[in-house]
């Protein structure tokens, strides 16, 4: 692959170097990492590899980035020469079979982490792909795999696309180390232990990693879980295994897991402790250039959603059960302080094309300011409870004062003409909120016509099984929303994020949906089928059938001619779809929704008309008789003489 970069009058040196002419300006002899990654290079806090390489940076390493390598031989894998401690994998900031594969198992047509957001520059696997490279460039090389990928994949999982069990990706890999979360603090322990001489295979006590052992001598207190070899059999294991790794995610409680692998074993170290907010603060201080690296010709698409944002928070308590938020950042919410937020948006209005507006301040649930209750911070989040979900816990402390503020301040920096929150807001948070003040605030002055909000479904039994709130509360919600926008003489609507094919979605919940989008106006442009990824709740119940808290049985929606009819049923109003959504509905003997009635869904299907008779063909005059001249000739339909 050629870099631009090569050439003398483009200035690459505030980014972490990406070519060997890029070592010699600033004589490294040799790098202490190389960061092989799956996206292109952002010096962006929202890009993973950004943040680990500032980090390192931060404590005195030099790292070096081979972006989107040609994995088809290891010869890329040298271009920076060996590193001196370790290689780094991440597959990017998004698993690289979803970045490849839609719902449907279709091929994606584009990449929004490639310049030009072109396709197929990454490996299916990535983190497979390139650690087996890595070892094939330099043997003897500690590899250490992290990033969402990894973190998802550390145990025995479902694969939607293979539609079986694989191994831990730490085995399939043959990594040293597996580091999951967020891994700021993992990466700096790590890279501490490797450069006091301790081999990789003894760095086995760090919280937030996971490595393989061929014995337990060594290991303490730890949990033993089904092996890999009895959950890719046996569906009830594999949910009794799901569920210990789902109740350990907690840094303060957790216990480590130990999952066997044939004649070796998993080991999964305790969750790190998330970061204070002054470590947060910390790690988004970091010198990022908030670009891409100079050598691309070709824009991000990535990049320009989060350009302008600022990452206010990380956790979520929000219990999602499609969402591997849980597996990734954990449910224990953590903040970044006023200040240093305040310190970020003035560099933003520093940018030359910055035009005035911060397009949100949020991260996985935008008003999430503070833990669900103070009892996480010193016992951990309950292994069996719920914060939120279809009800709520009675200790659930909701406050949005600190946000309303926090708002308020960034839209109070020169510069700073419109302060906006597009990342998501928790409805049903909000309605738990005794004030209505963060409410009016948001319709006054942070929507820009539309606010986003995701209440997925409108059937109870799935939402409860998606962990939403009931429908009741949403409608509450949205009659709420409106009649403040009319007080306040604005015209601005709720765009809902609505899904089909989740786990408990028959064709009777299907039609529960289309009905209510019938009823209320919506036609959404875009609908989103169930994805069973890495990680979640709501795959282990698409795989083994069952809710694995209760045991009892879910209907998945598997058959693609019936998950069609569920997509096509959220699109009735398309012509393209009415077929499809007809059948759905004379499937499921809903005859009713049929036809020109103001409650019908889709028109009856039209008969064509009868074919006319070609011009220039008489009609028999002898109808019944047979046609003159053709006594004795063969009935070509049944082969008789006439």
């Amino acid at each position: 692959m050629a870099y631009k970069a090569r050439e003398k009058h483009i200035d690459t040196s505030r980014f972490m170097p990406m070519t060997a002419a890029e070592l010699r300006e600033r004589d490294i002899a040799q790098l202490d990492f190389v960061y092989i990654i799956g996206d292109a290079y952002v010096d962006h806090p929202s890009f993973g590899p950004a943040i680990i390489s500032r980090v390192l940076e931060s404590h005195g390493y030099t790292v070096g980035i081979i972006a989107q390598p040609d994995w088809h031989s290891a010869e890329d894998f040298r271009r920076l020469g060996k590193p001196r401690l370790a290689f780094l994998i991440s597959a990017g900031n998004i698993d690289s079979m979803v970045n490849h594969y839609t719902a449907a198992k279709k091929r994606r047509s584009s990449d929004a982490y490639t310049p030009g957001g072109e396709a197929g520059k990454r490996p299916d696997r990535a983190t497979i792909v390139y650690a087996n490279r890595a070892r094939e460039a330099y043997r003897g090389v500690p590899v250490i795999i992290g990033g969402i990928e990894a973190s998802l994949r550390r145990f025995a999982h479902y694969d939607y696309w293979d539609d079986k069990v694989r191994r831990s990706i730490l085995s399939d890999a043959g990594a040293d180390l597996l580091l999951y979360g967020m891994g700021e603090k993992q990466i700096v322990e790590v890279a501490d232990a490797l450069a006091g001489g301790l081999a990789a295979s003894d760095i086995t006590y760090i919280p937030g990693t996971a490595y393989m052992t061929h014995s337990l001598e060594r290991v303490y207190e730890y949990k033993l879980i089904e092996s890999y070899e009895t959950v890719a059999k046996d569906k009830n294991a594999y949910a009794s295994a799901f569920m210990a790794q789902y109740r350990e995610q907690d840094s303060i409680r957790g216990k480590r897991l130990v999952q066997p692998h044939g004649d070796s074993y998993l080991v999964v170290n305790p969750p790190a402790s998330p970061l204070t907010t002054e470590e947060l603060d910390a790690v988004y201080e970091l010198p990022y250039t908030r670009q891409p690296h100079p050598s691309y010709q070709k824009e991000i698409p990535a990049l320009f959603e989060i350009r302008f944002s600022l990452t206010s928070c990380r956790g979520c308590f929000g219990a999602c059960s499609f969402c591997a938020l849980t597996f990734h950042q954990g449910r224990v919410i953590s903040a970044r302080s006023h200040a240093s937020l305040i310190k970020e948006a003035k560099i933003l209005t520093e940018q030359p094309d910055f035009k005035g507006n911060i397009h949100d301040v949020g991260g996985p649930t935008a008003n999430f300011r503070q833990p669900a209750c103070k009892k996480q911070l010193k016992s951990g989040v309950c292994p069996d409870k719920q914060c939120l979900g279809f009800e709520h816990c009675k200790n659930l402390e909701v406050d949005h004062r600190d946000y309303v503020a926090l708002l308020e301040k960034l839209s109070a920096v020169p510069g700073v003409k419109k302060v906006f929150v597009r990342s998501g807001i928790r409805y049903d948070y909000v309605m738990y909120d005794k004030s209505d003040a963060f409410l009016r605030a948001l319709i006054k002055n942070h929507v820009s016509g539309q606010l986003k909000v995701a209440p997925e479904h409108v059937s109870d039994r799935v939402l409860r099984l998606m962990g939403k709130p009931s429908n009741a509360l949403y409608e509450r919600f949205v009659a709420k929303y409106m009649q403040l926008n009319r007080n306040m003489g604005k015209e601005q609507y709720i765009v809902p994020y609505l899904m089909s094919s989740h786990p408990g979605s028959d064709l009777e919940a299907a039609i529960e949906l289309a009905e209510y989008l019938k009823r209320t106006g919506h036609r959404p442009e875009q609908v989103q089928d169930f994805y069973p990824t890495p990680g979640t709740l709501s795959t282990c119940m698409y795989h083994v059938g069952f809710d694995p808290r209760t045991g009892e049985k879910v209907y998945v929606p598997k058959n693609p001619a019936e998950k069609a009819m569920q997509r096509a049923l959220m699109q009735y109003f398309l012509p393209q779809y009415r077929d499809l959504a007809r059948a759905a509905l004379l499937k499921a003997g809903r005859e009713d929704l049929i036809g020109f009635g103001k409650n019908a869904l889709v028109p009856p299907k039209m008969q064509p008309p009868p074919a006319k008779k070609p011009e220039g063909v008489k009609k028999n005059p002898h109808p019944g008789k047979q046609k003159p001249g053709t006594k004795g000739k063969t009935d070509r339909r049944t082969g008789k003489k006439r």
